[in-house]
């Protein structure tokens, strides 16, 4: 099992602080978050973690190195100072032939509470080339984005304002892609957003959704790395 972990971006909302430290290097809970991603991701069973770089990327090489502490093969692909977007890097990692046939996408700033592995089974079995993790939002943490019900991300757009009232769910943060899907969709070379994707895929009705039940996490900004760190303090 590989997951792709997006790392590149300039994480302005949590400078001073991460505009000398990447951030998924910053401090959660007494280490850098990098060490809590990957600690979760091994014990899931993923094997391969490739490494989306661009701002600062040289620290996170030097943290993570090939992934011997964590018992995972660990590659990079560095984005340098042409942010090519999430899907834009996911199409990188393509063109430079470390991509698995299917693999997760996971952001460097997220802790999620849900099993990855799970995750990645259920959409190897679902028959769509594409699965999207949702979470019964309803407005609450963030705004909403997705339609789903039967299993399916029946919509995903992002910025509505006001959302529908059928709009209930949102984006949890781990998602699942077969390679032709980034081959087929991502051009070569040029910044893309993933959202875009995501959204085509669920007007074609091919984009399965995996519904989690606990709320999700994240350190891209101060209260976000406050309630992140409270969290994982009480895991020891």
């Amino acid at each position: 099992m590989q997951c792709v972990i997006l790392a590149g971006g300039l994480g302005t909302r949590m400078w001073p602080t991460a505009r000398t430290v990447p951030k998924t290097l910053l401090e959660v809970a007494g280490r850098p978050f990098a060490d809590w991603q990957l600690e979760w991701l091994a014990q899931a069973g993923t094997s391969s973690v490739v490494y989306c770089i661009g701002y600062l990327g040289d620290q996170v090489r030097a943290h993570v190195g090939g992934g011997e502490a964590w018992g995972v093969a660990v590659d990079y692909v560095d984005e340098g100072e042409q942010l090519r977007g999430t899907a834009g890097a996911l199409r990188l990692a393509l063109d430079q032939g470390v991509l698995d046939d299917r693999f997760l996408v996971l952001y460097g700033d997220s802790w999620l509470q849900v099993d990855p592995g799970d995750v990645f089974r259920v959409a190897e079995s679902s028959g769509h080339p594409a699965l999207m993790t949702v979470f019964e939002n309803a407005g609450e943490l963030d705004a909403s984005n997705v339609v789903y019900a039967d299993g399916l991300v029946r919509r995903y757009e992002k910025g509505l304002d006001p959302a529908p009232p059928e709009m209930r769910w949102i984006d949890y943060g781990l998602s699942v892609f077969s390679r032709e899907v980034i081959e087929d969709r991502v051009p070569s070379g040029s910044p893309y957003d993933l959202a875009r994707v995501c959204t085509e895929l669920a007007t074609e009705g091919d984009l399965a959704g995996y519904l989690v039940h606990d709320r999700f996490y994240e350190i891209g900004s101060p209260e976000g790395r406050e309630e992140t760190s409270l969290l994982l303090r009480r895991r020891g």
